[in-house]
């Protein structure tokens, strides 16, 4: 049990300064890709939030959390309603937070159970305690699955746009964000008339999303 909590704020403390290099999706994709003889496929190139467009943050938050700038990891208000909805039989749909996803992506997997569930808390703590949260948002930005064997801003922007993360389009900021709930089913690249629409429907809610603060001496 020592072990494990110092191996764990070991690594939290390291990546609150040190680029995420590898996650556990992309290991795993790795591995799929040779089980199923396809090629080799892994696009990822590191840049700081203060060289993305600035527009990414806002569309990201609009679509996945708006209230990241207020939580301190967790949506009650989001988890509330998702739970509301699960048992009056809707569509089931999460309510986890970028601070979540952000942990998922760089220290869990990706198969959900009360298991994952129980460290996702826990490493939520540690993530909203010691990094803040343009960290955390630089960290979700770089490291997130955007296309088939494509993580972060910078991939996708070279990529699906032939353009770098820093001179993405508001619009194109949209769109990628709108490929966020299924990057692999949704292509940001060759966009379905429902990509299009949820497109324009974060562009709305980013009216609703105050422009993401950078403090350029904050690594």
């Amino acid at each position: 049990m020592i072990l494990f909590f110092v191996s764990t704020i070991f690594m939290v403390v390291v990546y609150r300064f040190a680029q995420v290099p590898l996650t556990p999706l992309m290991l795993i994709r790795l591995c799929q890709q040779v089980s199923n003889k396809e090629t080799v496929r892994l696009h990822h190139h590191w840049v700081p939030i203060t060289q993305m467009s600035r527009y990414m943050p806002v569309a990201v938050m609009a679509s996945e959390d708006q209230r990241f700038l207020d939580h301190h990891g967790f949506d009650f208000k989001e988890i509330k309603n998702a739970v509301g909805e699960q048992i009056e039989g809707k569509r089931r749909r999460g309510g986890s937070t970028i601070s979540q996803q952000t942990v998922k992506n760089v220290f869990l997997w990706p198969e959900s159970s009360w298991v994952r569930k129980g460290f996702e808390v826990y490493f939520t703590v540690l993530v909203e305690l010691c990094w803040s949260k343009q960290r955390i948002m630089e960290v979700y930005l770089n490291s997130i699955e955007m296309g088939h064997g494509i993580y972060g801003v910078e991939a996708v922007a070279r990529d699906h746009f032939n353009t770098s993360a820093h001179d993405l389009t508001r619009s194109q900021c949209a769109l990628i964000a709108a490929t966020l709930p299924n990057p692999l089913k949704f292509n940001s690249a060759h966009p379905t008339p429902y990509m299009l629409k949820r497109q324009s429907a974060i562009q709305k809610q980013m009216r609703n999303v105050k422009l993401f603060p950078i403090n350029t001496n904050d690594n």
